[in-house]
C-alpha cells in the first residue's frame, strides 16, 4: 500500500511564502504517474491546485498560476509545492495525491495552510 506523507504547512501572513512537500513510499508505483496537490477550504469542495506528471507536464488552477510552482523528484517519489504571494483565500487543507496505472489513486492525510490578512 502506497503511503503519502506531507509536510510544510503552517501559518503565514498574506504575501508570504510556504513550501509543501510530499513523499510517497511503500507499495508499487507505476513509472508513469501524476503527483499533485489539491486543497479544501471549510464549506467548499476539494479542488485541484497543481499537478505534475512523471514526464514533466504540469497543470495549475487559474487562481494559483504565476504564484505557485510544482516540482518533483521522480527518483525519490517526492513532490513539492512552492507557494508565493499567498492570499487569505489560499487558506485550506492541502492534500497530496498520486495517480498511476489508471486505477491507483492515493491521498495524503492533509496539511493545514493558513494565510492571515
Amino acid at each position: 500500500q502506497v503511503q503519502l506523507v506531507e509536510s510544510g504547512g503552517g501559518l503565514v501572513q498574506a504575501g508570504g511564502s510556504l513550501r509543501l512537500s510530499c513523499a510517497a513510499s511503500g507499495g508499487s508505483i507505476f513509472t508513469i504517474n501524476t503527483m499533485g496537490w489539491y486543497r479544501q477550504a471549510p464549506g467548499k469542495q476539494r479542488e485541484l491546485v497543481a499537478t505534475r506528471t512523471s514526464v514533466g507536464a504540469t497543470n495549475y488552477a487559474d487562481s494559483v498560476k504565476g504564484r505557485f510552482i510544482i516540482s518533483r523528484d521522480n527518483a525519490k517519489n517526492t513532490v513539492h509545492l512552492q507557494m508565493n504571494s499567498l492570499k487569505p483565500e489560499d487558506t485550506a487543507v492541502y492534500y497530496c495525491n498520486l495517480k498511476s496505472g489508471g486505477y491507483q489513486d492515493y491521498w495524503g492525510q492533509g496539511t493545514q495552510v493558513t494565510v492571515s490578512s
